[in-house]
């Protein structure tokens, strides 16, 4: 996953932040609505919609925009979207997951195949790469919450399964079914995480030169700017110098 924060800070350089910022807002509103509609509007009593919202305030989401998406869900909006997931290749054979919700199935699955195949990609059947990946709850905390010595500790006590520590920060990974227990813990130890999120992990990875990572920007950018599509994933794996490259474009 260390791509996919290298890949957060080009798109910040990049100036695409504000834009970017707006359509996630979009997204974690639609997410937050189909959370309460599935089960209690109280985020204390519906783990889901607890870590929605968390991860929504950890993108300075606005409450009034949070509680706005749960009156939705409360005045019936949010039935007809459905959570789907579509499994494809994208440039030198790297796998993509795109998670979307949705109102139109076919609609977005002919959205999602075209801009495979415009951005040189191949869109498969389900299954065809989701092997590559583990589902796996992520915790993120900032480098100067404390050392990792203190960040391990931490997470050995919330009953999570890993920790990586660098200088951008600590990622701390845990058991899909367990994040909400471990996130809980974190916070009453280390205090509000950066981000608490389920997540798809790469158990293998594919390595992207400069010209295979330009297109692989292209496709993800494409889909992440389809309303319908809430997330994308990829198993890249580049260097620093390819990123120093693309970020100094």
């Amino acid at each position: 996953m260390a791509g996919h924060s290298k890949w957060a800070n080009i798109q910040h350089r990049k100036g695409r932040q504000d834009a970017v910022r707006a359509k996630l807002f979009s997204k974690l509103s639609k997410e937050i609505t189909v959370a309460a509609k599935m089960g209690d509007p109280d985020p204390e009593k519906n783990p889901r919609l607890r870590l929605v919202v968390k991860q929504a305030k950890s993108q300075s989401m606005p409450n009034d925009n949070i509680d706005r998406a749960i009156k939705k869900a409360i005045g019936g909006e949010g039935e007809d979207y459905e959570e789907v997931r579509y499994e494809g290749y994208g440039p030198n054979g790297v796998a993509v997951i795109v998670e979307a919700m949705t109102d139109n199935r076919n609609r977005t699955a002919s959205n999602v195949r075209s801009t495979f195949t415009k951005n040189g990609g191949n869109l498969g059947e389900t299954g065809s790469v989701g092997f590559m990946f583990e589902r796996k709850g992520e915790v993120v905390y900032p480098a100067d919450v404390g050392d990792a010595d203190t960040v391990m500790m931490a997470a050995i006590e919330a009953g999570a399964e890993d920790v990586e520590s660098s200088e951008d920060g600590h990622t701390i990974w845990c058991a899909d079914t367990d994040l909400n227990d471990v996130s809980n813990a974190l916070e009453a130890e280390l205090g509000e995480s950066e981000s608490t999120k389920l997540v798809w992990k790469p158990t293998t990875t594919t390595e992207m030169d400069f010209e295979g990572m330009e297109k692989l920007m292209k496709l993800i950018d494409a889909l992440e700017d389809d309303d319908d599509v809430q997330r994308v994933t990829t198993n890249f794996e580049a260097s620093d110098e390819v990123m120093a490259q693309l970020a100094a474009e």
